[in-house]
Parts: C-alpha cells; structure tokens; sequence
C-alpha cells in the first residue's frame, strides 16, 4: 500500500475515533455544544443535540446506540493498529532483481516459509518465523523446538546456518538469522 492510501486510511480511521467520541462529549455536557459549534461550524447539528437527553431513549434504543459505537470504535482502532507499526518492521515483499524483463519480487509469506522449510531440513521441529525489514534485507527471527535425543546448540547452529544457506541460494537479501530454541518436541 503506497504512502497516500496509508495516509488517507488513517484520516478515516481518526475520524471514526474522533467524531463519536465528541458526539458524545457534547450529548452529556462535558464539553459545551457553544464551543464546538465555533470550531466546527455545524450549528444546526450542535442544536439539535442541546436538546437531547440520554433519558429520553429507551432501554433498547440505547443498547443499539452502545453497540454500534463500539463496533465503529473497534472498526476504527483495527484500521489504525493495522496502519500504525509497532517495533519491528517488515515489508509485505522484497524486490530481488529489478533488471528490466527479469524483475522479481519474493513476498515475506515465501521468506517465511523457506526459513520455516529449512530448520525442519535440519532436524527441528515446529519452527516459527518472524521477519524484521531493513531495507533491503531482512532480519529473521526463528524459534525451533528440539527432539529429546537432539544436542541443542548443535541443532540451532545447523538452523542457523540452513536458513541462511537457502535464503541466500534463492536470493533473498538476508541480514541476520536469529535461531530461539523454544524447548523439546513431544
């Protein structure tokens, strides 16, 4: 996604945050409706909420009203956790030969995959793998777990060194591996 959509989501992402949220700061009082009518210019919308009262509304009417503020509540911090990046991050996908006619592009699911696929060659078991980006190689992170009549530094260094091996030989632009044993297989 390009740095305008990623842009314009978080716009309506705030938006659904922001509006409800005055909406009912002016409904109960907390902020007065004069205020946000200088700032807004909504002055038929602001005096038609002076006049309300939440104990107009009846048990049901209040229910629909609580739920779908917090289904777009919930809508909107979705949109914004998925936009706003939070440690480490990582690129959907990698361009790993832009000469013109031959261009290829490996997405992180692939580089997952052959990163998981190489610590299994090498005798571990239930490998997960996580993918940090600095452009343009990656940082990858995997946690093996062990069998019991395995050696465990011997078995992360031989996954460590596989999944380098096979990261490298398919071309993908490679950092650092990080190998976590996790514990035994059962």
């Amino acid at each position: 996604m390009n740095a305008f959509n990623r842009i314009i989501l978080l716009i309506v992402a705030l938006l659904l945050l922001v509006v409800p949220v005055l909406l009912l700061l002016v409904c109960f009082g907390v902020i007065p409706s004069d205020v946000v009518a200088q700032y807004t210019g909504y002055r038929a919308l602001i005096g038609a909420l002076d006049g309300f009262s939440a104990s107009a509304l009846t048990t049901g009417a209040r229910v629909v009203i609580a739920v779908i503020g917090v289904l777009v509540a919930l809508i909107a911090l979705l949109l914004l956790l998925r936009e706003l990046t939070f440690g480490r991050r990582v690129s959907r996908s990698t361009v790993m030969d832009d000469t013109p006619g031959r261009e290829t592009v490996i997405t992180a699911n692939a580089v997952k995959t052959l990163a998981e696929s190489a610590a299994r060659e090498v005798g571990a078991e239930s490998p997960s793998v996580s993918l940090a980006s600095d452009e343009p190689s990656y940082d990858v992170f995997t946690g093996i777990r062990v069998p019991p009549s395995e050696n465990y530094t011997e078995l992360a260094a031989r996954a460590r060194e596989n999944i380098r091996r096979v990261l490298e030989d398919q071309g993908v632009p490679v950092k650092d591996v990080e190998v976590t044993v996790r514990g035994t297989a059962s």
